[in-house]
């Protein structure tokens, strides 16, 4: 009975804005609050009427800044202080790395170049070790030259995506409560991109001396294309059964499909033309041998997937906080707005991914261990492995989904997202390393 007079009271408090017209509910406001315990009987039901009135004031703030009051930083000032507490740490993170990878590797080349030096001066019988005396063999060409192009271009392909997605963020092209448009940018950015994964894999695959790019150019439109081809017609089968929304329409798989044909497709061969016309090549500062060197056995820390753990476990702690929004945004209610903090921690990871691959990439030439292509790219795309286990904890610790429907979208998803993560960071670590091999054997004297 209590609900029931705080009910009627609100009633009352209602109809009493309705005007003079409403002088008969007024009335039965005050039989009703007057006669109680009347109106609730147990063998007979009531029907009572709630009535409302509404106010409509103008307002000079634009329709898409009418949510802004809702995150700004005096309604959300927790949010926002974890969120720079993230960025500091990450910040924090970035000069130390960026400070000991310097001096150490600093130093250390500094006493390489001195030895060499000196070693270039005494008697030719003196035992030779170290990374100088790789020079014949580390610029030998990988194994599986058309996969590792075809990543190669798909990885600059995804880099080119992102960027673009977050300048046009910043630039406030995408308005937050509307997720479909971030959709649907990435679907036309990606498709206009094509173009950049097809000259960077044949240009590649050309230096490299390949001969089969046509074979190179599909692997690359399928190598990232596939497994999400794959995972959608999955994913959306078990929708389509379920009889979710989440399902997308036959018309809008039509569109994507004719976006991939008439639009990804010309412009991925249009690309590859270009780079196999480009003729660049490789440009490596010491001759190749004709027979490989033996490497020698090397500890377990050594190979390739405790160096993977490593390198990934670095980038991961710098953006593990900024996770957690990301997730809770994508997979939550919560709206992510905060680009500028997004985009700084993308930039940090890039730092942060290349210097830790650089630094592993010289460990490793310098224990005389010429095959550093594939390690380099592994090293630096392995944080995608970290992301992934973290969707593991997200799902069971934080996200309250289940049954096969919820559990299936969301791996899923996340693993093609993880992939696409692996291919671009795998790039940005081969690039640094690169550059970084390229330099130190210019450095030197190499017969």
């Amino acid at each position: 009975m209590q609900w029931l007079r705080t009910t009627t009271s609100r009633c009352t408090m209602m109809i009493s804005h309705c005007g003079a017209s409403s002088v008969k509910l007024r009335r039965a406001a005050r039989m009703i609050r007057a006669s109680g315990n009347t109106i609730c009987t147990e063998d007979k039901e009531t029907n009572v009427e709630f009535l409302y009135s509404a106010k409509w004031k103008e307002t000079p703030t634009p329709f898409e800044k009418r949510m802004e009051k809702y995150s700004s930083s005096s309604n959300m000032p927790h949010h926002l202080e974890v969120h720079w507490f993230s960025i500091i740490n990450s910040c924090v993170t970035v000069l130390l790395l960026t400070g000991f990878l310097a001096t150490i590797l600093m130093r250390v080349l500094k006493n390489d170049f001195v030895k060499y030096a000196h070693d270039e001066e005494a008697a030719d019988d003196q035992e030779e070790s170290g990374w100088k005396y790789i020079h014949g063999d580390v610029f030998r060409f990988p194994k599986n030259k058309s996969l590792f192009s075809a990543a190669l271009g798909t990885g600059t392909q995804l880099f080119a995506l992102t960027t673009f997605i977050f300048l046009l963020a910043l630039v406030g092209v995408f308005y937050p409560y509307n997720r479909g448009a971030l959709f649907t940018a990435l679907v036309v950015i990606y498709a206009l991109t094509s173009g950049i994964a097809g000259y960077i894999a044949t240009s590649f695959y050309c230096q490299l001396e390949g001969t089969n790019w046509v074979r190179n150019l599909l692997l690359t439109g399928c190598l990232f294309c596939g497994p999400l081809f794959l995972t959608f017609c999955f994913l959306n089968t078990v929708a389509i059964a379920y009889s979710a929304t989440a399902a997308l329409p036959f018309g809008t798989i039509c569109v994507i499909v004719l976006i991939w044909t008439l639009v990804t497709f010309p412009l991925l061969v249009l690309g590859g033309i270009a780079g196999k016309n480009s003729k660049s090549e490789f440009q490596a500062p010491c001759r190749t041998t004709k027979y490989p060197r033996e490497i020698p056995p090397l500890p377990w820390y050594r190979r390739t997937i405790p160096q993977m753990a490593m390198a990934g476990f670095l980038p991961f702690s710098a953006i593990y906080i900024e996770l957690y929004y990301i997730f809770a945004s994508v997979w939550g209610h919560r709206i992510y707005t905060i680009y500028s903090i997004l985009f700084i921690v993308f930039i940090i990871l890039l730092i942060v991914t290349a210097f830790i691959t650089v630094a592993l990439t010289y460990f490793q030439l310098a224990a005389e261990d010429h095959e550093w292509w594939w390690r380099s790219f592994l090293c630096g795309g392995s944080t995608g492995f970290f992301v992934y286990g973290y969707c593991l904890y997200y799902y069971y610790a934080r996200s309250d989904m289940s049954g096969f429907m919820q559990t299936s979208f969301f791996f899923g998803y996340m693993a093609c997202i993880c992939y696409a993560f692996f291919l671009m960071l795998g790039m940005v670590g081969f690039r640094a390393s690169l550059f970084f091999v390229r330099h130190i054997y210019k450095s030197i004297k190499c017969e």
